[in-house]
């Protein structure tokens, strides 16, 4: 090798030791929480119609089938209760419950380094769904999920910087008792990561165990409900516009043991929701506001997200879209309506409809990603591992998304325009008498760790590189690292002497 062939060398070690080198949290290139909306696909105009088209909803249609508690509570905020047995909600109620809503949550993690601060058009993603099979990659087929996979999902997700929460994203299908699978949800994600965990619950009984099994974790009471680090996923609401009678009754008790409450209003565009993305959008803002008027007459302030996730149809066929250019439309749109009423919010990107961790995933799943992280979502739910709709969870294809949630919080990042950045006096330099190329320059060495976001697995290797590697293949490079992470310790497991109190007192399935 000759002399410049070993400073090339040299110089390309050097770059890359830089690129592998712990940064600080000020330095890092993205990081959760930066401020998004720079994409609006509704104009102030729309965002006025849709609005005013809720409310004459809400007004003039209602919800039906709350339960009795829920009729109670509302009718005495102000609601109406109809001889049809449907609520209808003045405005004047509207406005003043969005003036009671709390706008600025904080949603607790077990190590506080991963709490989640939702206010504005701070992006954050994270994994969310019920999913009832795993994607075997190298068998390219599915089976049904287990409480262990997902377990290995939230240690996986303990360890990728741009995954930022953990919401229950598949079934345990091996445990048929569904009081032991939702304690055991809750086990299982929180023994696996410190992030803050999402979670839902089949029946209101279950409840008050799962908050003893918190309060074992947390370390008493007190401490959970000063840091409560899950948070109720509610489908509150049957669409179209009718309560979900036993789910009400569930985000109640949630309320009174002080879990933050995600309101999910999750209509089909073309099915239980208006074909128009506009339709499906002033559906699911009506279903959230009624929520709010019942979350905030509970108990005004309490922490509740408003979660607007309208699903598409492929009208040819009836069955769901979640990786269409309409849903990524969609959830951009409810976006902007979070940021309308000043509410932190939540929608679903991410999805794939494609079967493998392939081309076609990776375009779906970037596509509405990115989107909804532009539009400045607060969580942007099930995206990453999720595939066939919903159906099918992945955890290579969780690994894949870290990389692909890096590019897209770049994207979020945005462009910053300074005097240092528009680099005159670097070009001068480099132009007029200077070596006429910016590789070695101090403005390229200083920003290539902050400016620019590298791959963990993406592979940007030239051709003869690519070979002399032996060709590495992105999917057998996902498994190793799968099984690395889910080897790898984890700081979220619980005292041996916690632990088995839990055992002592529920049925636990994880060895």
């Amino acid at each position: 090798m000759t002399d410049t062939q070993n400073r090339r060398a040299g110089g390309r070690a050097a770059r890359k030791a830089a690129r592998a080198a712990p940064l600080s949290e000020a330095m890092r290139p993205v990081r959760p929480g930066m401020q998004g909306g720079t994409y609006k696909p509704l104009t102030q105009l729309d965002m006025e119609r849709i609005n005013e088209a809720a409310l004459c909803a809400l007004e003039e249609i209602g919800l039906a089938d709350a339960p009795q508690s829920g009729i109670d509570i509302m009718v005495g905020a102000g609601a109406i209760l109809g001889d049809d047995g449907r609520l209808r909600y003045p405005r004047a109620l509207i406005e003043d419950m969005l003036v009671k809503a709390n706008r600025e949550i904080t949603l607790c993690a077990r190590n506080p380094k991963h709490d989640l601060h939702l206010s504005e058009k701070k992006v954050h993603y994270g994994t969310a769904g019920a999913a009832v099979h795993m994607v075997d990659v190298q068998n390219r087929s599915y089976r049904e999920s287990t409480v262990r996979d997902l377990h290995n999902a939230a240690r996986i997700v303990e360890h990728l910087d741009n995954i930022h929460f953990v919401q229950r994203p598949m079934v345990c299908r091996d445990i048929l008792d569904n009081r032991e699978m939702d304690l055991n949800t809750i086990y299982a994600c929180a023994t696996g990561t410190e992030k803050h965990i999402g979670t839902s619950f089949t029946e209101p009984d279950f409840v008050d165990d799962a908050f003893e099994m918190l309060h074992m974790i947390a370390g008493g009471e007190d401490k959970w409900r000063e840091r409560p680090f899950v948070s109720n996923s509610n489908c509150f609401v049957v669409p179209p516009m009718k309560f979900a009678t036993e789910s009400c009754q569930v985000m109640e008790k949630c309320i009174a043991g002080g879990m933050p409450i995600l309101l999910l209003s999750a209509g089909q565009a073309g099915a239980t929701a208006p074909a128009p993305i506009a339709g499906a959008i002033v559906q699911a803002v009506a279903e959230c506001l009624a929520g709010l008027v019942y979350v905030n007459a509970i108990k005004p302030g309490h922490p509740a997200i408003f979660g607007t996730w309208p699903f598409v149809s492929d009208l040819r066929t009836g069955a769901m879209s979640g990786g269409s250019g309409e849903q990524a439309l969609l959830t951009a749109g409810c976006a902007q309506m979070h940021h309308y009423y000043g509410l932190p919010g939540g929608a679903a990107a991410g999805i794939a409809d494609a079967k493998l961790p392939d081309m076609q995933a990776g375009w779906e799943q970037a596509m509405s990603n990115v989107m909804a992280g532009l539009t400045g979502l607060n969580m942007v739910y099930e995206a990453a591992g999720m595939h066939a709709s919903l159906l099918g969870f992945c955890h290579e294809s969780l690994i894949l998304g870290d990389d692909l949630l890096g590019q897209a919080m770049r994207c979020v990042r945005g462009i910053e325009v300074s005097e240092d950045t528009v680099g005159l006096e670097t070009m001068r330099a480099t132009c007029l008498g200077g070596p006429g190329h910016y590789l070695g320059s101090d403005q390229t060495l200083s920003l290539m760790q902050t400016e620019y976001i590298y791959p963990v697995l993406a592979d940007r290797s030239s051709p003869k590189e690519w070979q002399e590697k032996d060709r590495p293949d992105l999917i057998e490079q996902a498994v190793a690292r799968k099984e690395a992470l889910i080897a790898a310790p984890t700081p979220a497991a619980l005292a041996p002497e916690v632990d088995a109190q839990i055992r002592q007192r529920f049925k636990i399935h994880l060895d």
